[in-house]
């Protein structure tokens, strides 16, 4: 395969997942126990031996970049490269006003470089793709741009751009968050949207002169969704490609991808993790899924005189101190410190927390460096939560970085 250069959009500000942005930007957001929310699409690329990487940051993003630092240098590997690029304000004093300006400001590493094949991919979804599927999809079609795809409920299609196609894949309609009473279905199936997955694959040379064009229009809002896509795809080369048709060594199954755009999202996707059967893996050894490991003594389970440790369907990473408690459906990073008789259910701790004894949890999500005395009930009394804490309309509370709940 021809080179190809891969750009990754990292500088989302992730306002819906806040608190847990309060501090970070969004890609940088913990997920699965020992992941990030970047490390999903960064592994798609390594596994797909695609290694020519610039991860685009704007906001909050201090770490994140400690993050790639650590996690994905590639500095020793002759013309490969995961490099994080800063909001550099090339163009003019203003932060990336869309999709298509952040990689607009960032020009210049596309001219330079010889690649004929350039990827642009989002870096807050759940899913796994061997991208040069897709690239092949799109040289086999000499498509100018490539659009991934995956069939949703219509009722989700405000949230994403959906898609028209005919017969040979080629896109022919394009609507960007439509209301829901206006979204065009899948023929044959009126309660299913073909939703664009956010990322894509352009020809080098063609991409270059439509960010220029659209750069020079002041009434663009410089949008891939809803500036570039409706542009290109009357003239015939836009293609779709059918994100199902996509097969990961080692897995079978239905393909899985989700959105974690919202706290309510976020929650289930780390809660898809721990099903009896997982709808995505992360044990595929064929596809393995690399991150940061911090040098940490493994996870220890300790009862005590009066209890014992109760552990079912759970994740629970390296570092974590558990003392006679009770942790069913959730999912623990890092150094977590549980003590005695404390009951978690169907929770998300980010790490480096430490829980009391006696405490009750449930759908809650703990960010980093948080410390709950003895005898502590979250989750339990919605009303009583809302005055102290986020909850969202499904009932989830989430506690900020850094908070000291019962002292």
């Amino acid at each position: 395969m021809a080179k190809v250069l891969s750009m990754i959009l990292a500088g989302g500000e992730g306002s819906r997942l806040y608190p847990l942005t309060q501090s970070r930007t969004k890609p940088s957001v913990p997920f699965g126990g020992s992941y990030r929310l970047v490390d999903c699409v960064l592994n798609n690329f390594v596994n797909s031996s695609l290694l020519r990487i610039y991860v685009l940051t704007q906001f909050k993003s201090q770490s994140l970049n400690e993050h790639l630092n650590k996690a994905w240098g590639l500095n020793s590997i002759t013309d490969t490269f995961i490099d994080a690029i800063p909001a550099q304000m090339r163009t003019g004093k203003h932060w990336y006003s869309g999709t298509a300006d952040a990689i607009y400001q960032n020009l210049q590493f596309i001219e330079s470089d010889e690649a004929e094949t350039v990827c642009i991919f989002g870096s807050d979804h759940i899913y796994k793709m061997d991208i040069s599927q897709k690239i092949e999809f799109h040289h086999e079609k000499d498509a100018v741009l490539t659009v991934s795809a995956i069939r949703l409920p219509k009722e989700q299609a405000y949230h994403f751009g959906i898609i028209e196609v005919d017969e040979e894949g080629r896109m022919i309609g394009f609507d960007e968050k439509p209301a829901v009473e206006d979204a065009k279905t899948i023929p044959g199936d009126p309660d299913h949207v073909l939703a664009s997955m956010g990322n894509y694959v352009f020809k080098s040379k063609e991409l270059q002169a439509e960010l220029i064009r659209d750069a020079a229009l002041t009434e663009s809002s410089h949008d891939f969704g809803k500036d570039i896509i409706p542009h290109l795809y009357p003239q015939g080369k836009v293609f779709v490609y059918d994100f199902t048709q996509n097969t990961i060594p080692g897995e079978q199954g239905d393909a899985y991808w989700r959105d974690v755009g919202t706290i309510e999202s976020y929650w289930e996707a780390n809660m898809d993790l721990i099903k009896s059967e997982p709808p995505i893996s992360l044990y595929n050894r064929k596809w393995p899924m690399h991150t940061h490991y911090p040098a940490l003594p493994a996870a220890h389970f300790k009862n005590s005189h009066e209890s014992n440790c109760t552990i079912r369907k759970s994740l629970v990473s390296d570092g974590c101190h558990i003392t006679g408690a009770s942790i069913k459906k959730s999912v623990l990073g890092f150094k977590c410190f549980v003590g005695q008789d404390t009951e978690i259910f169907e929770s998300v701790l980010l790490g480096d927390t430490k829980i009391g004894k006696n405490c009750i949890l449930t759908k809650v999500i703990i960010d980093k460096d948080v410390m709950i005395a003895d005898n502590v009930q979250i989750g339990v009394n919605l009303e009583a939560d809302k005055k102290r804490f986020t909850v969202s309309d499904d009932g989830i509370v989430v506690i900020p970085k850094g908070a000291k709940i019962g002292f």
